[in-house]
């Protein structure tokens, strides 16, 4: 029987830390194709003064999207060793619905097209099941 490797943690993979960390468990990955992670919405720093509802701010959610997009170039080829990501723009954003406190947001995300240097994914977040934002992120790696 193959012995299964751990996962990496999610600090192993990305530069972000607290606060600016939106994700919090890597749950799969495949360097260079795919990735799923998994935020848990608490009543956080960022509802401080807003409404009493606790929705987590869509801008937030991209940005959890876009980290858990960073951690899939790792292996995308041999120039990318010690290169870094650096975000270029979202395309196709849609947003379906709401993330609120005491809510799980499932990240997923996988990867459309490497090229130059260019990397494209295509992301999604969900609630319960339910598809909540869509998006396309385009990534460039750089020395």
């Amino acid at each position: 029987m193959a012995s299964v490797a751990p996962l990496p943690s999610v600090e192993e993979l990305l530069p972000h830390r607290y606060p600016f960390l939106l994700v919090d468990r890597i749950l799969a990955i495949e360097p260079g194709k795919r990735a799923i992670g998994v935020r848990q919405v608490t009543a956080d720093e960022w509802f401080t003064g807003l409404t009493e509802s606790y929705e987590m701010p869509n801008t937030l959610i991209l940005e959890a999207l876009a980290q858990l997009s960073g951690a899939i170039l790792i292996g995308l080829s041999d120039s990318a060793q010690g290169a870094v990501g650096y975000f270029v723009g979202m395309q196709r954003v849609k947003f379906r619905g709401i993330a609120r406190a005491g809510d799980e947001l499932m990240l997923d995300c996988t990867l459309l097209q490497f090229k130059r240097g260019i990397c494209k994914t295509a992301v999604k977040a969900s609630v319960n099941g339910k598809v909540i934002v869509r998006a396309q992120i385009t990534t460039v790696l750089r020395s």
